[in-house]
């Protein structure tokens, strides 16, 4: 197909728009209150696991959700503890299928991160505690250490 002049026609731009944003599950434990509020003589240690897993809605549209879940923890007793699941819609067009996984599990997720720390920031403060600001996150490293271990399991069943 070819417009006036014999050129074939622009393909349109990819299109990368958040349709919705929300807390899907949020919990915050402080189960040692009100201990736990008292002066530390140390730095709790503070454990934090990041996931992020998507659904496909429809051709183009895809439910990406940012997990946190993290432990304070000090001389063995858990200070606190959250999960946060955090969730987006994003609607994805015009993006060749082989970067359609790449970006709904880099970048919707790097959209999400922002909202996602001031939830958690503000949960753990709420809970008696100096907000928890959580440092970036590199999630291409994220996505290439998902992908390098689903390598390495569908290597070990196939053998």
């Amino acid at each position: 197909m070819a417009n006036g002049n014999g050129t074939p026609p622009e393909q349109s731009p990819p299109q990368l728009n958040v349709l919705a944003q929300y807390t899907k599950d949020l919990s915050f434990e402080n189960p040692n209150a009100p201990a736990s509020l008292a002066p530390q003589a140390q730095q709790p240690n503070i454990n934090i696991q990041i996931n992020v897993g998507a659904n496909n809605l429809s051709d183009s549209e895809y439910e990406v959700t940012l997990s946190v879940e993290g432990k304070a923890e000090n001389a063995g007793s858990v200070l606190f503890s959250f999960e946060l699941a955090y969730a987006g819609v994003f609607r994805i067009v015009n993006v060749p299928q082989e970067n359609l996984h790449p970006l709904i599990m880099i970048e919707c997720p790097r959209l999400l991160f922002p909202f996602a720390r001031e939830i958690i920031a503000t949960a753990v403060r709420d809970g008696g505690f100096p907000p928890l600001m959580l440092d970036p996150v590199d999630f291409v490293g994220l996505y290439r250490q998902n992908m390098e271990r689903q390598g390495q399991a569908e290597a070990g069943k196939s053998n």
